[in-house]
Protein backbone atom coordinates (compact mmCIF):
# COMPACT_ATOMS: atom_id res chain seq x y z
CA UNK A 1 0.00 0.00 0.00
CA UNK A 2 2.78 2.39 0.94
CA UNK A 3 4.67 1.52 -2.21
CA UNK A 4 1.59 2.23 -4.33
CA UNK A 5 1.12 5.57 -2.59
CA UNK A 6 4.76 6.42 -3.26
CA UNK A 7 4.38 5.70 -6.98
CA UNK A 8 1.17 7.72 -7.15
CA UNK A 9 2.91 10.70 -5.55
CA UNK A 10 5.86 10.38 -7.93
CA UNK A 11 3.50 10.17 -10.91
CA UNK A 12 1.63 13.25 -9.70
CA UNK A 13 4.86 15.23 -9.30
CA UNK A 14 6.10 14.23 -12.74
CA UNK A 15 2.73 15.14 -14.26
CA UNK A 16 2.86 18.57 -12.68
CA UNK A 17 6.39 19.11 -13.92
CA UNK A 18 5.41 18.07 -17.43
CA UNK A 19 2.46 20.45 -17.42
CA UNK A 20 4.53 23.49 -16.51
CA UNK A 21 3.83 23.75 -12.79
CA UNK A 22 7.49 24.27 -11.89
CA UNK A 23 7.87 26.93 -14.58
CA UNK A 24 4.73 28.70 -13.40
CA UNK A 25 6.00 28.65 -9.85
CA UNK A 26 9.46 29.97 -10.70
CA UNK A 27 8.25 32.69 -13.08
CA UNK A 28 5.65 33.78 -10.52
CA UNK A 29 8.40 34.19 -7.94
CA UNK A 30 10.47 36.21 -10.42
CA UNK A 31 7.53 38.55 -10.99
CA UNK A 32 7.05 39.04 -7.25
CA UNK A 33 10.75 39.75 -6.73
CA UNK A 34 10.94 42.25 -9.60
CA UNK A 35 7.75 43.98 -8.45
CA UNK A 36 9.16 44.32 -4.95
CA UNK A 37 12.16 46.17 -6.41
CA UNK A 38 9.86 48.47 -8.42
CA UNK A 39 8.01 49.38 -5.21
CA UNK A 40 11.28 50.00 -3.35
CA UNK A 41 12.61 52.37 -6.00
CA UNK A 42 9.37 54.31 -6.31
CA UNK A 43 9.31 54.69 -2.54
CA UNK A 44 12.90 55.94 -2.61
CA UNK A 45 11.81 58.65 -5.05
CA UNK A 46 8.79 59.59 -2.95
CA UNK A 47 11.03 59.94 0.11
CA UNK A 48 13.26 62.43 -1.74
CA UNK A 49 10.44 64.75 -2.76
CA UNK A 50 9.77 66.60 0.54
CA UNK A 51 13.44 67.64 0.79
CA UNK A 52 13.48 68.54 -2.90
CA UNK A 53 10.38 70.72 -2.55
CA UNK A 54 11.82 72.44 0.52
CA UNK A 55 15.10 73.12 -1.27
CA UNK A 56 13.30 74.72 -4.21
CA UNK A 57 10.99 76.65 -1.89
CA UNK A 58 14.02 78.21 -0.21
CA UNK A 59 15.06 79.89 -3.48
CA UNK A 60 11.80 80.02 -5.44
CA UNK A 61 8.96 80.36 -2.96
CA UNK A 62 6.91 82.20 -5.58
CA UNK A 63 6.63 79.02 -7.67
CA UNK A 64 3.72 77.91 -5.52
CA UNK A 65 1.70 76.31 -8.29
CA UNK A 66 4.27 73.77 -9.46
CA UNK A 67 5.39 73.05 -5.88
CA UNK A 68 1.78 72.33 -4.94
CA UNK A 69 1.39 70.08 -7.99
CA UNK A 70 4.40 68.01 -6.94
CA UNK A 71 3.22 67.80 -3.33
CA UNK A 72 -0.29 66.75 -4.37
CA UNK A 73 1.03 64.17 -6.84
CA UNK A 74 3.21 62.67 -4.13
CA UNK A 75 0.22 62.56 -1.76
CA UNK A 76 -1.79 60.73 -4.43
CA UNK A 77 0.99 58.16 -4.86
CA UNK A 78 1.26 57.70 -1.10
CA UNK A 79 -2.49 57.11 -0.80
CA UNK A 80 -2.17 53.95 -2.90
CA UNK A 81 -0.93 51.03 -0.85
CA UNK A 82 1.81 49.45 -2.95
CA UNK A 83 1.74 45.84 -1.80
CA UNK A 84 2.82 42.57 -3.45
CA UNK A 85 -0.90 41.83 -3.94
CA UNK A 86 -1.37 44.93 -6.11
CA UNK A 87 -0.17 43.07 -9.21
CA UNK A 88 -3.03 40.61 -8.77
CA UNK A 89 -5.55 43.44 -9.38
CA UNK A 90 -5.33 45.04 -12.86
CA UNK A 91 -7.53 48.00 -11.85
CA UNK A 92 -5.44 48.80 -8.78
CA UNK A 93 -2.25 48.39 -10.82
CA UNK A 94 -3.57 50.86 -13.42
CA UNK A 95 -4.31 53.43 -10.70
CA UNK A 96 -0.82 52.96 -9.26
CA UNK A 97 0.76 53.37 -12.69
CA UNK A 98 -1.31 56.50 -13.42
CA UNK A 99 -0.36 58.09 -10.09
CA UNK A 100 3.34 57.43 -10.67
CA UNK A 101 3.13 58.85 -14.20
CA UNK A 102 1.48 61.99 -12.83
CA UNK A 103 4.25 62.37 -10.27
CA UNK A 104 6.90 61.97 -12.99
CA UNK A 105 5.17 64.66 -15.05
CA UNK A 106 5.00 67.17 -12.19
CA UNK A 107 8.65 66.53 -11.32
CA UNK A 108 9.57 67.25 -14.94
CA UNK A 109 7.74 70.59 -14.74
CA UNK A 110 9.55 71.39 -11.51
CA UNK A 111 12.90 70.78 -13.20
CA UNK A 112 11.99 73.24 -15.95
CA UNK A 113 11.24 75.87 -13.30
CA UNK A 114 14.58 75.21 -11.59
CA UNK A 115 16.39 76.30 -14.75
CA UNK A 116 15.37 79.89 -14.00
CA UNK A 117 17.18 79.97 -10.63
CA UNK A 118 21.00 79.82 -10.96
CA UNK A 119 21.52 80.20 -7.21
CA UNK A 120 19.35 77.17 -6.55
CA UNK A 121 21.23 75.12 -9.16
CA UNK A 122 24.54 75.95 -7.48
CA UNK A 123 23.33 75.17 -3.94
CA UNK A 124 25.27 72.19 -2.51
CA UNK A 125 22.26 70.67 -0.77
CA UNK A 126 20.17 70.89 -3.91
CA UNK A 127 22.91 69.39 -6.07
CA UNK A 128 23.12 66.45 -3.68
CA UNK A 129 19.37 65.95 -4.02
CA UNK A 130 19.79 66.23 -7.79
CA UNK A 131 22.32 63.39 -7.80
CA UNK A 132 20.10 61.23 -5.60
CA UNK A 133 17.05 61.84 -7.77
CA UNK A 134 18.93 61.09 -10.97
CA UNK A 135 20.25 57.84 -9.52
CA UNK A 136 16.78 56.89 -8.31
CA UNK A 137 15.20 57.55 -11.71
CA UNK A 138 17.81 55.29 -13.30
CA UNK A 139 17.09 52.53 -10.78
CA UNK A 140 13.35 52.90 -11.39
CA UNK A 141 13.91 52.38 -15.12
CA UNK A 142 16.02 49.27 -14.52
CA UNK A 143 13.49 47.85 -12.04
CA UNK A 144 10.54 48.45 -14.36
CA UNK A 145 12.33 46.85 -17.31
CA UNK A 146 13.02 43.76 -15.20
CA UNK A 147 9.38 43.65 -14.12
CA UNK A 148 8.20 43.95 -17.74
CA UNK A 149 10.38 41.04 -18.86
CA UNK A 150 9.44 38.81 -15.93
CA UNK A 151 5.70 39.44 -16.44
CA UNK A 152 5.99 38.77 -20.17
CA UNK A 153 7.66 35.42 -19.49
CA UNK A 154 5.12 34.53 -16.80
CA UNK A 155 2.08 35.52 -18.90
CA UNK A 156 3.32 33.51 -21.89
CA UNK A 157 3.55 30.45 -19.63
CA UNK A 158 0.06 31.05 -18.21
CA UNK A 159 -1.45 31.31 -21.70
CA UNK A 160 0.48 28.47 -23.37
CA UNK A 161 -0.70 24.86 -23.63
CA UNK A 162 -0.47 22.66 -21.61
CA UNK A 163 0.72 24.93 -18.79
CA UNK A 164 -2.47 26.99 -19.17
CA UNK A 165 -4.43 24.00 -17.86
CA UNK A 166 -2.15 23.79 -14.84
CA UNK A 167 -2.50 27.54 -14.35
CA UNK A 168 -6.30 27.23 -14.29
CA UNK A 169 -6.13 24.33 -11.86
CA UNK A 170 -3.85 26.11 -9.38
CA UNK A 171 -5.14 29.66 -9.80
CA UNK A 172 -2.24 31.23 -11.71
CA UNK A 173 -3.67 34.25 -13.54
CA UNK A 174 -2.31 36.72 -16.09
CA UNK A 175 -0.64 39.66 -14.36
CA UNK A 176 -0.87 43.32 -15.43
CA UNK A 177 2.07 45.02 -17.08
CA UNK A 178 3.04 48.60 -17.86
CA UNK A 179 1.02 49.93 -20.80
CA UNK A 180 2.25 50.59 -24.31
CA UNK A 181 1.88 54.34 -23.68
CA UNK A 182 4.69 54.12 -21.14
CA UNK A 183 7.17 52.13 -23.25
CA UNK A 184 9.30 55.16 -24.17
CA UNK A 185 9.27 56.43 -20.59
CA UNK A 186 10.16 52.99 -19.25
CA UNK A 187 12.99 52.27 -21.68
CA UNK A 188 14.82 55.55 -21.06
CA UNK A 189 15.35 57.08 -17.63
CA UNK A 190 14.23 60.71 -17.27
CA UNK A 191 17.12 63.18 -17.45
CA UNK A 192 17.66 65.17 -14.27
CA UNK A 193 20.21 67.70 -15.48
CA UNK A 194 20.28 71.26 -14.15
CA UNK A 195 23.44 72.22 -16.00
CA UNK A 196 21.85 72.75 -19.40
CA UNK A 197 21.50 76.50 -20.05
CA UNK A 198 18.03 77.85 -20.71
CA UNK A 199 17.61 78.95 -24.30
CA UNK A 200 16.81 82.59 -24.85
CA UNK A 201 13.25 83.29 -25.90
Amino acid sequence: MQQLLFYLIMFYMLALSGCGYNTLQSTDEQVKASWSEVINQYQRRADLIPNLVNAVKGFAAQEKEVLLEVTNARAKVSSIQATPELIEDPEAFAKFQSAQAELSSTLARLMVVVENYPQLKSDANFRDLQAQLEGTENRITVARNRYIKSVQEYNVTVRSFPSNLTAMLFGFQVKPNFTVENEKEISVAPKVDFNVPVQAR
